[in-house]
């Protein structure tokens, strides 16, 4: 487990603490670890801007981003290659799924949108692992969606710097990342080098 600093209230589970989705066992000793209850928010991830305001625990429908002012609610979202956001404020708590796709359509300026309309303007964000431009080999569709993020990898194929996107996305508020490659760094599940359907979780949550 990655914990961000204690500001941030914000962690991120590692492959050694299993398929946090759909293993509940493993997600309940994530919980135990956390000092969090083992009942979570979640929602059915679309690669999407769409975000939902929760307030109890479960299933949220379809969307990519969650934000609530209930304390003790852990919020989650599933990551295999894609970023893991956490947006804090003082009284609300926000999650994001952050792939590029979620990030091209916008999830983080919405999630961050809707908290501040609703009186909860983030100042802080933690950035989960996720794939690195080092081994984020994409095609020109993808790169012209980020034109000020292109990059290359180890190799020299064309690739997009998402860590660097969410950063930007994200300015103005303080900043914790990880830092971490999922696709070549160990301790992470990797959907793009193996193929992985485990999945590991970003959770927030408001003390």
């Amino acid at each position: 487990m990655i914990r961000a600093p204690r500001r941030f209230g914000a962690a991120f589970s590692e492959s050694a603490d299993g398929d946090i989705q759909r293993d509940l066992s493993a997600r309940a000793s994530l919980s135990v670890a956390l000092g969090v209850t083992s009942e979570w928010a979640v929602a059915r991830q679309v690669h999407g801007a769409r975000v939902a305001a929760v307030h109890r625990a479960g299933a949220a429908g379809d969307a990519d981003a969650l934000w609530t002012a209930a304390r003790g609610l852990p919020l989650a979202v599933f990551t295999a290659d894609c970023h893991g956001v956490v947006l804090k404020a003082a009284t609300a708590v926000g999650v994001a799924h952050a792939g590029w796709r979620g990030i091209a359509a916008g999830v983080l300026e919405e999630l961050r949108l809707e908290m501040t309309a609703a009186g909860h303007a983030p100042t802080t964000a933690a950035v989960g692992p996720g794939i690195g431009a080092c081994c984020f080999e994409v095609g020109p569709e993808v790169v012209a969606r980020f034109p000020s993020d292109a990059s290359a990898t180890s190799q020299g194929a064309d690739s997009v710097d998402l860590a660097g996107a969410v950063v930007k996305r994200l300015s103005g508020l303080d900043i914790w990342a990880s830092g971490r490659c999922t696709a070549h760094e160990a301790g992470s599940f990797s959907h793009r080098r193996t193929g992985a359907t485990e999945r590991m979780a970003a959770v927030g949550w408001l003390t």
